[in-house]
């Protein structure tokens, strides 16, 4: 059925003045309060736009504006926030099209920041706003319309009969929003698919239509849940609508230079990606086999980190199943292109089985988190669950790690088909995992039950079904709600800082340390890890500032990044960010500044998370699956490493010793030096042993705004 916006009821229309876009800024954000149907403007202050920067950082300052402390993820006054930065939305830069979503989280009671790409942060920037706040909750079905060159917000009834599965929908109001055929590329849509109506952790899809392919795609903003507080708030979806992306649509200081910036980089990745990582033909599936080979690849609930099969879901398999020679960008200019899809998929269950669709991906956590950790190796199988996940509005990393849980549950004898509703949930079946998804978009007791997330049914079930609880605790794989993306954690004590120490939970875009701590020794200290724990957080936080995605930054290198004396930070594009900003914003940039742009939004986030009753010592510690071995033959899969340890690093000889002696003392030692790490880490951040940031520290770094300094005073004093 086609729609066309014209025939939708109109329920309310602002109208704004066009400004030019300068040096990456509009100076103004949107607010739309769908409950009352007022739209409004905000100006953005210089003393905003220098301590928060923009994307991220616009997004929290607004979300704590708009908030309480009593304030929950379904208080009306809760916010969506899609943000943009300086940087985001020029053509010349690869990965420039990213905005930042932030909102109260469903799944952790604090706020979640979630990067995505797709056209729609790009098109509301130049549309005229740095930011746009979605409040309220609407009483009926309610599409938000944003047209950037009209110059107009209009808030409509959602039609009764429109689509809800976001591979119909976002098609439907694609068509029905642009001018004409010639104009769908002008139209992107946020949505949320079924599942996020009864799921905490529904997702945001953010389209673009692909020329090429004559249809829509989406990427995910998935982490977190903001997909279910869209829909409590009852929007079935934000649509933005702009036309004449030009090369310096972003008014930058000195388009020129940024232009020879982004050159560079271009023939870098021409030159270089084919003998690197090959995001152009696989995108990050590339990591696969390497994950497997290193003993890294989550396999049955990250129980183990490799298997024989792996080979079967390894990149060369995916390279063949994408479509070769699209320009698989998800922002114009990006030459790295790795958002690739499968088109023509046959699906075999659900509503659309026997339908021929587009599937987006897999990317490597989705690979991973519902392929090999669910210990299913068929590719066609890792491809429906990623095509139901995305288009029912489903998080692909925390549905593969609650299936995976669910999965060793069953292996356990915790669950059965009486307690499945007759789903058998033996590792591999996917077609199980599938019908937990069905289960879940329509309502059905198990499908809710189990999309309730990891931390919820380790209590349930130790509750309800006699489970021991401490095993229930040690192999639910979440940080303060949030499951735990898909890297093996155990071998790696930085990875397991890297992971449970970020704000948000457990998610790989603050630090990935895993080969610099585990394979190359890089880090051997806990000064040495602190400090990476340190840098590299803060340093990916400023692509969230920026409207940056962070896969150009390392996943292609100049041929010479090994003469570097640290590598691993990759310095040559480190400097192409310092004078891409420089050259956007005209102000000056160096390495110590681009770290301070980040520490202040940092540690206003540690800030937020105390105002909300969590940002607590206790609140970083990981379930000891993602520390160490919690069986017996989870330890003697690798024991002659874990008796190797035990001799040289506990100084215990193992000789003599059971299984359970072992696996006992390993436990003792592993916590311990996680205990001493985050004295390390919390040292190095300027924070208390408790993981409050201290006054002083907040004024270092410019970040001592009165409310903020009431937070931490009232936390330090026993207040909060």
């Amino acid at each position: 059925m086609k729609f066309d916006a014209k025939s939708f009821k109109l329920l309310s229309e602002w109208t704004y003045e066009k400004k030019p876009l300068a040096r990456g800024y509009n100076m103004r954000t949107l607010h739309v309060d769908v409950g009352t149907r007022k739209v409004s403007e905000k100006p953005v202050s210089e003393d905003m736009k220098k301590r928060f920067i923009g994307g991220k950082g616009f997004g929290l300052r607004l979300l704590w504006d708009a908030t309480k402390p009593s304030t929950t993820w379904d208080s009306p006054e809760n916010e969506i926030v899609i943000a943009m930065g300086p940087v985001c939305g020029n053509t010349n830069y690869p990965g420039s099209g990213k905005s930042l979503v932030v909102s109260l989280s469903p799944m952790t009671g604090v706020p979640i920041d979630s990067n995505v790409g797709g056209y729609f942060g790009p098109y509301l920037k130049f549309g005229g706003w740095d930011a746009l706040e979605l409040q309220g909750k609407a009483d009926r079905e309610t599409i938000v319309f944003l047209d950037g060159n009209e110059g107009l917000v209009r808030i409509f009834e959602a039609p009764a009969d429109l689509p809800q599965d976001t591979h119909l929908l976002a098609e439907a109001l694609t068509h029905a929003f642009a001018k004409d055929e010639k104009d769908l590329q002008s139209v992107s849509v946020v949505s949320a698919g079924r599942g996020a109506d009864h799921s905490p952790m529904g997702l945001l899809n953010f389209s673009l239509y692909d020329k090429r392919r004559g249809g829509c795609r989406v990427k995910q903003a998935g982490r977190g849940g903001i997909g279910l507080v869209l829909r409590n708030k009852k929007i079935r979806a934000v649509v933005a609508r702009y036309k004449g992306v030009e090369q310096d649509s972003n008014g930058a200081a000195d388009p020129a230079a940024v232009q020879r910036i982004g050159l560079k980089l271009h023939r870098e990745i021409v030159v270089n990606d084919d003998k690197q990582c090959k995001m152009r033909k696989q995108g990050t599936a590339h990591l696969m086999e390497v994950m497997n080979d290193y003993d890294l690849l989550p396999t049955k609930n990250h129980k183990y980190g490799q298997d024989p099969k792996g080979p079967e879901v390894a990149s060369w398999v995916w390279e063949k199943l994408f479509s070769q020679d699209v320009p698989d960008g998800c922002w114009f200019g990006c030459t790295l292109a790795c958002a690739h899809a499968v088109d023509h998929f046959l699906l075999e269950t659900g509503p659309y089985k026997g339908t021929k669709v587009c599937v987006d991906g897999p990317e490597y956590e989705t690979a991973a988190g519902v392929g090999s950790n669910l210990y299913v190796y068929d590719p066609h199988g890792i491809l429906e669950i990623n095509f139901y996940c995305d288009t029912y509005g489903i998080d692909t990393i925390s549905f593969g790690t609650m299936t995976s849980f669910l999965m060793e549950c069953w292996e356990l004898g915790v669950l059965n088909k009486e307690r499945t509703d007759g789903i058998d949930l033996s590792w591999g079946n996917w077609k199980g995992a599938c019908q937990i998804l069905h289960d879940m978009a329509e309502g059905k007791r198990f499908g809710v039950l189990a999309g309730r997330g990891v931390k919820f049914l380790a209590d349930y079930f130790a509750k309800e079904y006699g489970a021991d609880p401490q095993v229930m605790k040690d192999i639910a794989l979440h940080g303060k709600g949030l499951e735990q993306s898909e890297y093996i954690s155990k071998e790696s004590l930085a990875q397991q800082g890297g992971y449970y120490m970020t704000n948000k939970g457990p998610q790989h875009d603050e630090a990935w340390l895993i080969f610099m701590d585990m394979v190359n020794n890089r880090i051997p200290t806990f000064e040495n890890k602190a400090e990476a724990l340190h840098y590299f957080p803060m340093f990916r936080t400023w692509f969230g500032l920026q409207g940056l995605c962070k896969l150009p930054w390392n996943d292609v290198e100049p041929a010479d990044n090994a003469k570097w004396p640290e590598p691993n930070k990759v310095p040559e594009h480190v400097h192409n960010y310092i004078d891409l900003y420089t050259a956007i914003t005209g102000e000056p940039l160096d390495w110590e500044g681009l770290i301070l742009q980040s520490e202040r939004v940092y540690n206003f986030q540690r800030t937020f998370n105390i105002r909300q009753g969590f940002g607590h010592r206790k609140d970083d510690k990981p379930p000891y699956r993602a520390m160490g071995p919690v069986f017996e033959d989870e330890y003697e899969a690798r024991a002659e490493r874990y008796d190797k340890q035990m001799k040289e690093k506990i100084g215990i000889d193992p000789a003599g010793k059971t299984v359970a002696e072992k696996v006992k003392i390993t436990r003792e030692y592993r916590l311990k030096q996680y205990e001493s790490l985050l004295d390390a880490v919390f040292k190095r951040r300027g924070w208390t042993p408790d993981g409050c940031p201290t006054p002083e520290h907040l004024k270092k770094i410019g970040m001592d705004l009165p409310e903020v300094l009431e937070v931490v005073k009232g936390r330090i004093e026993g207040r909060l």
